[in-house]
């Protein structure tokens, strides 16, 4: 029954991506009765082409800002996080409450001061005004998930390399970061899956722009602004979903070991 239900809810939630795949290789007359009508099936790459053609410059500005929006985050946020799980100061747990509680901010509560902010430095309208706020967005989470997993970690190692004259930086980058892949890989996945699919911050910092829009706005402000065509915007939304699905396939490995890793102590 437990696989039964499994198979149930995973073809529920597979069911409308077969249409958004049917929409974008059919044309549009083919699918216009449902998608799963077969009478007549001429599949064809040519709204790929068109698609990709229209939102190209959004995906190169996607790359931009997640490629960035993702190690930035990871480096400052896995160093204290290390510095969390390790060492002792005053006020540590209160700082570190403090980060978390970050994590309960709604984006629609900041998005104005965002906005004025970006606004009076100038970087409206700019794929550095997205690197910098999805580069702070992401820290206290990041904080968090690398927090847990390196207090799971053997401290004996560590404490082994200082006994052999390893100064604190030198255990983080030789020891620490070559036992943190896991949650790295996870980290990385998450960040930068949120980052591509963000749409909220990038339609506010950057609406209009071509030099700066991403991809998620520019299927909206390219694709159907003047004649609506669901064909060209599916296959848009797949050439969209395809790089973080592509990163996902190459990272599960980590991503899975990152996930379970700090649930298990040792």
């Amino acid at each position: 029954m437990i696989h039964v239900f499994a198979w149930a809810l995973a073809i529920g939630w597979l069911f409308p991506f077969v249409g958004l795949t049917m929409a974008a290789f059919r044309p549009l007359p083919e699918i216009i009765g449902g998608w799963w009508n077969f009478d007549h099936f001429t599949p064809t790459l040519a709204k790929f082409g068109a698609a990709l053609s229209a939102i190209g410059t959004g995906m190169g500005n996607s790359l931009l800002i997640a490629i960035p929006g993702t190690l930035i985050p990871m480096f400052v946020a896995t160093l204290a996080a290390y510095g969390f799980a390790r060492f002792s100061f005053p006020l540590r747990d209160y700082l570190f409450l403090t980060v978390v509680m970050l994590m309960t901010i709604p984006q629609q509560m900041v998005a104005i001061p965002i906005f004025r902010i970006m606004l009076g430095l100038g970087l409206a309208n700019t794929v550095l005004s997205l690197v910098i706020l999805h580069s702070a967005w992401g820290l206290p989470w990041i904080v968090l998930f690398m927090r847990n997993f390196i207090s799971a970690l053997p401290k004996e190692v560590e404490e082994a390399a200082r006994v052999d004259g390893a100064s604190d930086l030198k255990v983080f980058f030789k020891i620490v970061l070559p036992m943190a892949l896991p949650a790295l890989g996870a980290v990385a996945v998450l960040q930068f899956m949120w980052v591509w699919n963000d749409f909220f911050f990038a339609v506010i910092l950057c609406p209009a722009d071509v030099r700066c829009m991403p991809a998620t706005v520019a299927l909206i402000r390219t694709i159907g602004r003047f004649e609506f065509d669901p064909g060209l915007l599916a296959a848009g939304s797949l050439l969209v979903m395809l790089v973080p699905v592509v990163l996902y396939a190459v990272l599960q490995r980590y991503y899975i070991r990152g996930m379970i890793g700090w649930t298990i102590k040792g």
